[in-house]
């Protein structure tokens, strides 16, 4: 997914975030629950085991003594008679002076600590339980209970174990918790993408679809939209249509202004023409400035107009093809080459005749100055908006650096002795700038002028 995942700016970097922050959340949690109702698991399993192990002791001592325990493989764990293993048992008797002990030979000529000695109280049927320090100095959790058996003796019976095993047993879980819920946060990405991608995909058909009437492939919106997105789509199809009403009404507006303006002056140019002399000839001059100010100013207009308009996409190729034809016919005597062209899959956003305008001014001011060549060359800018950027160069002598502004500015003109009005270069720049776009003259390779048209492209 082009999960744009970078910027939070991003719907889709937020969800996909969100999902993320919240199952990591409830990942930890439940990793530090489990493992703490396991530690009381096996820590519960642990006491039950010293509590077996100390009943069993307790009810073999009082049935026949001291002496009736003849071994400790008699407990049914073999970790009692290994040296250091952790687990121990031991028998002391209290009545007597000589504190006879009996033990596992696990402790291996020790003895285990007493728990009242340490200041660990009674419970209730005079168990202790408690820690304290072991043979090898590692701390053992212990379990003892005095027991009088009457005749026989008064007698300390306890047994301790080293709780590293159930803290190996923790740690085991713990590794395995670890693994399974680092795999379930993966998955849970995984589907946490999908959905996103999924949940996102009529926002980005809809991309498309608008994308499509920019370009000029389709007029309004088609496809069905979930009920979350079709009142928008719905919206967009009414604002393309509003906006469409609008141009047209300007449009026809533009046209009913040029020819109300110019019959009125059609009648004045035919009186001047029946009534000779200085003043009509005077009429005559300015009635062709205004007509040429009229139709400057109704061009531009209805550039405006249509530079707006949603769905107006041009091929360049073929109008450029055309222009160096023509030109290549009204500048063949003078022997100058036109060459160049443009990729058939680009496209300009607006009209055929505002393009082939634009770049047809350009292309013949670069023919009158030129002395032998002329080039064109478009190419492509930018991704998500694209420019086209259209180069023009000639082999001629160029313009000086402060001469540039004026050229552009309507009615300039810098040498007398070429055809034209002067308007030529303004009218690509007020074009341009209808569509969003600009011209920008620099100095050429070949050693002339370079033109620098950039419009918005398809």
């Amino acid at each position: 997914m082009p999960l744009s995942f970078v910027s939070l700016r991003s719907i889709a970097a937020r969800l996909f975030l969100t999902a993320a922050a919240m199952s990591s959340v409830v990942l930890i949690v439940a990793s530090i629950l489990l493992t703490a109702y396991y530690r009381s698991e096996a820590e519960e399993v642990f006491e039950r085991r010293l509590d077996v192990y100390l009943r069993a002791i307790v009810a073999d001592v009082s049935e026949s003594g001291q002496e009736g325990r003849t071994g400790p493989g008699q407990l049914g764990d073999p970790q009692f008679e290994l040296p250091g293993s952790g687990w121990y048992w031991q028998i002391t008797r209290l009545d007597d002076k000589s504190h006879d002990i009996k033990a596992s030979r696990s402790l291996f000529a020790n003895t285990l600590p007493k728990l009242s000695d340490l200041g660990v109280a009674a419970e209730v049927g005079g168990f202790r339980r408690g820690y304290g320090p072991g043979p090898d100095g590692r701390p053992l959790r212990i379990v003892e209970r005095v027991i009088d058996v009457g005749d026989l003796g008064i007698y300390l019976v306890q047994v301790a174990g080293s709780g590293e095993e159930m803290e190996e047993q923790i740690a085991r879980f713990r590794f395995a918790l670890i693994v399974a819920f680092a795999a379930l946060a993966i998955a849970l990405a995984i589907g946490a993408a999908f959905q996103v991608r999924f949940g996102l995909r009529p926002l980005r058909q809809l991309q498309r679809e608008l994308a499509s009437i920019r370009g000029g492939e389709r007029e309004r919106i088609m496809d069905a939209y979930p009920s979350e997105v079709a009142p928008l789509a719905e919206e967009l199809n009414l604002l393309i249509g509003a906006n469409r009403d609008i141009l047209e009404r300007a449009r026809t507006q533009v046209g009913n202004l040029a020819h109300a303006l110019k019959t009125p002056l059609s009648v004045i140019v035919n009186e001047a023409d029946s009534a000779p002399g200085q003043l009509a000839g005077k009429v005559q001059e300015q009635a062709q400035i205004m007509r040429d100010q009229i139709s400057f100013y109704l061009d531009r207009a209805r550039a405006a107009a249509r530079g707006g308009a949603l769905g107006a996409a041009t091929q360049i190729a073929p109008s450029i093809e055309a222009l160096l034809r023509a030109f290549s016919k009204i500048y063949g005597d003078k022997g100058v080459i036109f060459s160049g062209g443009a990729d058939p899959r680009l496209r300009f956003l607006g009209e055929r005749q505002d393009l082939e305008e634009m770049i047809g001014n350009l292309l013949d001011n670069a023919g009158k100055w030129a002395k032998s060549r002329v080039t064109i060359d478009v190419c492509v800018e930018g991704a998500s908006r694209p420019t086209l950027r259209v180069t023009i160069d000639d082999d001629g002598p160029g313009l000086a650096t402060h001469l540039r502004a004026a050229a552009t500015q309507r009615g300039r003109r810098l040498d007398e002795t070429k055809p034209g009005s002067g308007l030529g270069l303004s009218i690509v720049v007020d074009l341009a700038a209808a569509y969003g776009g600009s011209l920008q003259l620099d100095d050429s390779p070949s050693g002339g002028l370079r033109a620098e048209l950039r419009l918005p492209g398809f």
